[in-house]
């Protein structure tokens, strides 16, 4: 689907989100990859139960998520599943044609965490060394007269 990592994540959006939140950005993605591991977990059960009504909520949650912080593959995979189960509910059928895309979730989430975590590597800060402090208390050393 996408073969090169670089394409799985708009850099534009990636960046307009972390200018936007900060210092915040760090832990906002933490809280991606913990809770785009529970719903992709919500997917694959709904999908293994043949349950289009359950795959509507964790698919539209981790839609919304990953486009929010620029993982815009993972998203998009999201929405389509999203509109197929919407569609199937509405029918009263199960979207099978939607399975290979529930199978692909995992292996394009983990991938695209780790391009997260690279990129952010990449521009961590960069702490200078600080040289030792020599033993010592604050100030000058009191002399008694």
């Amino acid at each position: 689907m996408y073969e090169h990592d670089s394409n799985i994540v708009d850099q534009e959006r990636f960046k307009q989100a972390r200018a936007e939140l900060g210092d915040s950005f760090v832990r906002i993605l933490s809280y991606y990859r913990e809770d785009g591991a529970k719903v992709i977990d919500e997917i694959e059960r709904a999908a293994r139960a043949r349950n289009a009504t359950s795959l509507v909520r964790p698919a539209h949650t981790l839609k919304g998520d990953s486009l929010m912080v620029g993982a815009e593959a993972l998203g998009l995979v999201a929405e389509e599943i999203e509109k197929a189960a919407r569609l199937s509910v509405e029918h009263h059928d199960f979207p099978d044609h939607m399975l290979p895309k529930v199978r692909g979730l995992r292996d394009l989430f983990a991938r695209t965490i780790a391009f997260f975590e690279q990129e952010m590597a990449e521009r961590a800060p960069v702490v200078p060394m600080v040289a030792p402090r020599r033993p010592g208390g604050f100030g000058r050393k009191v002399v008694a007269r």
